[in-house]
């Protein structure tokens, strides 16, 4: 009776070994995956620059677009998303100690700068005394209207100014007196029939088919202002991770950027 015990105790302990193993190699090895996006160019980019590559590294994906930003972070977490598309870095950063997530990124990608439109003026240099230019209500995306301006020699800070957090306020000289209109994002491509100029962030101005090489100034944008493909902390570690790094740094990825996503401004890593 005792040998007998302590055979079936020995097969059990076999059998859940096993199981553990056979879990551990599921986990490690899966490859059906699911990617969310915004809907537009960060959607077409996971189809057409990302997806065919990790294909071909044995991957079956399904793109999700989302018409929000609040929804595919919220995904991500209740793991519906292995991963997602549609954010900067003070974006990620804000949100997930807003919600109690833990995100990281795994690599930077080209995205569409903002940029300064007219209807009225061809070139910087026709721009009139006074001229009224629409920019975005909220503090990140006015500062980054504000640094274009700095670029565009039509404005000068203050000493020390930080460039991530300029306002009105840190404005030294106004060049061409230029009169600020603050304004929702969304609303920014509308603004450019009913102002002189506006400043329109590139995720807006592509939605509203407005063709980003058309801005009299494009934004030289920070790589915290650029999007970046994020996953929860406690996988971006991973061979999925490795993966989609390796593709986004193929030549592949950057020749479907130059023929597709014209106008798009390249992370540092990739200049």
């Amino acid at each position: 009776m005792k040998k007998w015990f302590l055979l079936l105790a020995a097969a059990l302990t076999v059998s859940l070994l096993a199981a553990c193993g056979g879990e551990e190699a599921s986990s490690e090895d899966k490859k059906e995956i699911t990617i969310g996006a915004t809907s537009g160019p960060y959607s077409d980019m996971v189809t057409k620059a990302i997806k065919p590559g990790l294909e071909e590294k044995g991957y079956t994906v399904e793109v999700k677009e989302f018409s929000d930003y609040i929804q595919p972070n919220n995904a991500l977490a209740q793991g519906d998303l292995d991963a997602n598309l549609f954010q900067h870095k003070i974006y990620m950063e804000t949100f997930a100690e807003q919600h109690g997530m833990e995100l990281s990124e795994v690599i930077v990608v080209p995205t569409a700068p903002m940029g300064i439109y007219s209807e009225k003026f061809d070139a910087l240099k026709d721009i009139k005394e006074g001229s009224a230019i629409a920019i975005p209500n909220d503090p990140t995306n006015a500062a980054r209207a504000f640094q274009i301006l700095v670029d565009a020699d039509l404005i000068t800070l203050k000493e020390g100014t930080d460039p991530l957090t300029v306002s009105e306020k840190d404005i030294d000289k106004n060049v061409k007196n230029l009169v600020f209109k603050p304004i929702e994002a969304a609303q920014l491509p509308r603004a450019v029939e009913s102002v002189d100029l506006s400043a329109v962030p590139g995720n807006y101005a592509l939605a509203a088919k407005m063709d980003l090489l058309d801005a009299l100034q494009l934004e030289n944008m920070p790589d915290q202002y650029r999007n970046r493909v994020v996953m929860n902390t406690k996988d971006v570690d991973s061979q999925l991770a490795k993966d989609i790094k390796e593709v986004v740094e193929s030549d592949k990825f950057e020749k479907v950027i130059d023929d597709e996503f014209k106008g798009f401004g390249k992370p540092e890593w990739m200049q």
